[in-house]
């Protein structure tokens, strides 16, 4: 596997015992990794997808991280924001209306 351009990361809200309590679980985010996935794969994109714990960005929940470009995005509710936030990666522009500042 080539080393990917880009790495998302998705707040799971798991906690250091393994629960997942915390806002962004409750709001469905590990619902969203396969559409994120499948996004991917479709756009021929070369980006890893994790899901992680706690990014303790509860208020902006759920909560999706792009690294190298440091890219905070919150309330990422539904596939349209990913497409929204997706479609700026390819046009390496970062969707704005959803970065938390």
């Amino acid at each position: 596997m080539d080393k990917p351009d880009h790495h998302i990361f998705v707040c799971a809200s798991f906690r250091a015992g393994g629960d997942s309590k915390g806002t962004c679980n409750k709001k469905g985010s590990l619902n969203f990794l396969p559409y994120i996935e499948n996004e991917i794969v479709d756009r021929g994109l070369n980006v890893a997808v994790t899901s992680t714990g706690c990014m303790k960005a509860c208020d902006f929940g759920p909560v999706m991280v792009i690294y190298p470009e440091g890219l905070w995005y919150g309330h990422v509710t539904r596939e349209t924001i990913i497409d929204d936030i997706l479609d700026g990666l390819e046009d390496g522009k970062p969707a704005t209306e959803y970065l938390i500042t």
